[in-house]
């Protein structure tokens, strides 16, 4: 049978990373979302670079394999949106989603298919000079064996035996004169250059480098038992999609209460474990990771079906599974900053699922308050002599926005624009980032908690800015307690009052806690939790 032609070889080289980056493009396109992905994906990548690299018998594989795979996986997501995923950004969140979307996809899948690659093609080179040192040796009937050449009778009668041959040739046929070692094909082998040699060494570092982070990707999340109670990290299905949930609590048959992180794609578990940990005593405390956060990350929708009400489904199924894993007719929810928009709009349509309702932070309005907060930042550029952040929003003018990175000057700068004593408080300035070294989170899962809120953030949030509770919720059927800081940004905090003012609910409480801002259900969880046990004796009711 005839052997591969070179070029056969070669369209076989290419082919095989670039239907493997489509496949990745198709499966993970925003990366590995879970232990098992990550594991999967090095050790196919690691196969796929090994065998392209033996079949292109040369270093360019290593080279050729990662970049045919990366614009396979390029054009297989065109369709998503996001940060991570559209033309990098030259600026403080593009270099984050960068690093936290392309390069954390590398790690797992470009890396290893390099290092496949060059370990794939330094075989087939080796198997190549093998054959070339033995070279085949055909007897007379062609059957393989050497046929000894017969002896020969001299002129005096006696016999003579050939001698073997000891020409130049011959003697480097068995031995390198230059280097003492064996040759190969009757040519000298050359010492190897030093570059390869450090070429060496980096590909064996590199292969370190996968090792470690593939036994990194491996470790399980956990979270710590309650003695008597309920510990768990588990999962909920909303259609088609699988979404993070942590169960905690001492006592099983106590109020389930759901909590229902910030911005889109986010996730708060750290948070929680870290400052709402009485609430424990009280009630179930049911965490989830919102879609695309965390978790969930591999729950994050096509950027076309990741909408106000597909948040909103999320909610219903996971108050579906709560009430029947506990055998509750309600549940109490629990909305912090953009989680309270899906929160309250969840109650309005579904209010025979909650005991009652409560919002951190609450939205409102996030156009108005955008433009609220639009303008104090600009007063306090000018104030504290930021000429050229006032410059650029100046430039930009107000919001909204089509997507985060024009959003970015703002955020950038919330925590400094409207700073406060923080003296005495649980949480520092940092927010999420300061709560990520939790058990719950594995080491990918510690990503996917910023990379998540990044991408959430630009698909979900102008479509939010549709929505206005003055105008779309003017009543809601269950009880409703608000909570805000003293220092939350001053426009949101006035729109939370003028609704709450218009609001029509059974029982309605609108506390704001001195020493707090956005986060104060992180910064001061003594006062919030106190409020919530209180909420409990004023609202539970028949079905608990």
């Amino acid at each position: 049978m005839a052997k591969p032609s070179r070029r056969a070889l070669l369209l076989l080289a290419a082919l095989i990373p670039a239907g493997w980056g489509l496949v990745v493009g198709w499966w993970t396109p925003r990366g590995p979302g879970g232990n098992l992905d990550a594991v999967v994906s090095v050790l196919a990548s690691l196969a796929v670079g090994l065998l392209a690299g033996r079949l292109g018998r040369s270093r360019w594989a290593m080279l050729a394999a990662p970049v045919l795979f990366a614009l396979a996986v390029e054009l297989a997501r065109i369709p998503l949106r996001g940060p991570t995923v559209d033309a990098p950004h030259l600026s403080g969140f593009g270099v984050a989603a960068l690093v936290l979307g392309r390069g954390l996809h590398g790690l797992f899948t470009l890396l290893p298919l390099l290092v496949g690659a060059a370990y794939g093609a330094g075989l087939a080179r080796r198997a190549t000079r093998r054959a070339a040192a033995v070279p085949p040796v055909t007897g007379a009937a062609g059957d393989g064996r050497q046929t000894p050449e017969p002896a020969t009778g001299a002129a005096d009668g006696s016999r003579h035996t050939p001698e073997p041959a000891t020409s130049t040739g011959d003697a480097r046929a068995a031995t390198d004169v230059r280097t003492g070692g064996p040759a190969v094909g009757g040519a000298p082998m050359r010492r190897r250059p030093g570059w390869t040699w450090a070429g060496r060494v980096v590909v064996g570092l590199l292969a370190a480098v996968v090792a470690l982070v593939t036994v990194a990707a491996a470790v399980p999340a956990r979270t710590a038992p309650v003695p008597g109670g309920i510990a768990e990290l588990t999962s909920v299905r909303s259609g088609d999609r699988e979404l993070g949930l942590t169960l905690r609590g001492a006592d099983r048959n106590a109020p389930v209460l759901l909590f229902l992180p910030g911005g889109p794609g986010s996730s708060e578990v750290g948070s929680v474990r870290r400052h709402l940990v009485g609430l424990e005593r009280h009630v179930v405390l049911a965490t989830l990771d919102r879609r695309g956060g965390a978790r969930s990350w591999a729950a994050f929708a096509p950027s076309s079906s990741f909408t106000l009400d597909s948040e909103v489904a999320d909610v219903i199924a996971v108050v579906e599974h709560l009430r029947q894993r506990f055998r509750q007719d309600r549940v109490y929810l629990m909305g912090h900053s953009g989680g309270s928009l899906v929160g309250v709009t969840a109650v309005q349509r579904r209010p025979e699922l909650f005991h009652a309702y409560v919002g951190v932070g609450q939205a409102v309005d996030l156009r108005a308050a955008d433009i609220s907060q639009y303008a104090d930042t600009v007063a306090w550029a000018r104030r504290t002599g930021r000429a050229d952040l006032a410059d650029q929003l100046t430039r930009l003018g107000p919001p909204p926005y089509p997507d985060l990175y024009t959003y970015e000057p703002l955020l950038a700068n919330e925590a400094g624009a409207f700073d406060f004593d923080r003296t005495g408080n649980a949480e520092g300035r940092d927010g999420v980032a300061e709560n990520l070294d939790v058990p719950e989170y594995t080491l990918l899962e510690k990503a996917h908690a910023l990379s998540g809120n990044l991408d959430g953030w630009d698909v979900l949030y102008p479509q939010l800015q549709q929505l206005d509770l003055r105008r779309d919720v003017r009543r809601l059927d269950v009880p409703v307690y608000l909570v805000d800081g003293a220092h939350e940004v001053p426009g949101r905090l006035a729109l939370t009052r003028e609704w709450y003012a218009r609001l029509e609910a059974p029982r309605k409480e609108h506390v704001v806690l001195d020493g707090a801002g956005h986060r104060s259900l992180f910064q001061r969880p003594g006062p919030v939790t106190d409020l919530l046990t209180r909420m409990l004796t004023e609202t539970r009711g028949p079905g608990v």
